[in-house]
């Protein structure tokens, strides 16, 4: 059972030791859960949920990251899953000061999933796809935990079964198949479930229009998907999901290649204005 006195003093640690200058979010959240005593009546999970929110995404230091930890720990030892796949999501991306360990990732995935937490399912789907501390990928594993994922309505595992049905990961190839699965992501998208899958899914659908795979040939359209997916990849790489760069720079140079073909399908003429 956790010690709210232990937790007091040691948010009253770490906010001692906060610039607020530096990190005025995580100053303004610990300073709104003290009382005038000090006194923090506050769970660890929601803690350490709002502090890896705050001032994102600049670095966090050390002895922030520390506690952080920490308090997710504390929620797994209360039996928290959704602190068990957090902290997993930490060590897998290893962003903002934490450590970059995919057997870490692994370790607290399957102990959330374990525990009924659908997201860490997805997550280990991920895992298995690109053989995060494997010998190597699992597409029949993959296939498995990105099915439950999307059966629960989320659309990254659903767009990564298209990805799937794209390269015959596991599944027989489908193009078409693969852009059907792409639009109905477009299709069921909330505006926050975009923030993550938007920019992925137009990457796709531009590569394929621009191509004619799965589609037909559509330069315009692929023009138009490569610019939402600079536009949405921009905001995920600025906020923190460094992972994403490679995409963003794919989106910059799928519009210069469709401005290219649509240049060269004008009409040549001689008249020109001044």
């Amino acid at each position: 059972m956790l010690n709210k006195d232990y937790l007091s003093n040691e948010v009253g640690n770490i906010f001692s030791m906060l610039d607020a200058e530096e990190l005025p979010e995580v100053h303004a959240y610990l300073a709104s859960i003290m009382d005038s005593d000090g006194f923090v009546d506050a769970e660890p999970y929601d803690v350490a949920s709002n502090l890896v929110n705050c001032d994102n995404p600049q670095k966090l230091p050390d002895f922030l990251i520390g506690f952080i930890t920490e308090l997710y720990e504390m929620a797994i030892a209360d039996g928290n899953a959704a602190a068990m796949n957090d902290l997993g999501s930490q060590y897998y991306d290893g962003g903002r000061g934490f450590e970059q360990s995919f057997e870490k990732a692994v370790h607290y995935y399957e102990m959330a999933a374990e525990n009924g937490e659908r997201q860490a399912q997805e997550n280990l789907g991920y895992c298995y796809y690109y053989g995060r501390n494997m010998d190597a990928t699992d597409y029949e594993k993959a296939f498995h935990y990105f099915a439950l994922g999307a059966f629960d309505g989320h659309l990254i595992s659903l767009y990564k079964i298209g990805d799937m049905y794209l390269n015959g990961y596991y599944v027989k190839k489908n193009e078409k198949e693969a852009f059907v699965i792409y639009m109905r992501c477009l299709e069921t998208m909330t505006d926050e479930a975009a923030v993550s899958v938007a920019g992925p899914v137009y990457l796709r659908l531009g590569k394929m229009f621009l191509n004619g795979i799965g589609v037909d040939k559509n330069t315009k359209n692929a023009l138009v998907c490569y610019q939402k997916a600079e536009s949405f990849l921009y905001d995920m790489v600025a906020n923190g999901n460094t992972m994403y760069k490679k995409s963003l720079d794919a989106a910059v140079k799928g519009q210069d290649k469709a401005r290219e073909q649509l240049m060269s399908e004008l009409p040549e003429d001689n008249w020109s204005f001044d």
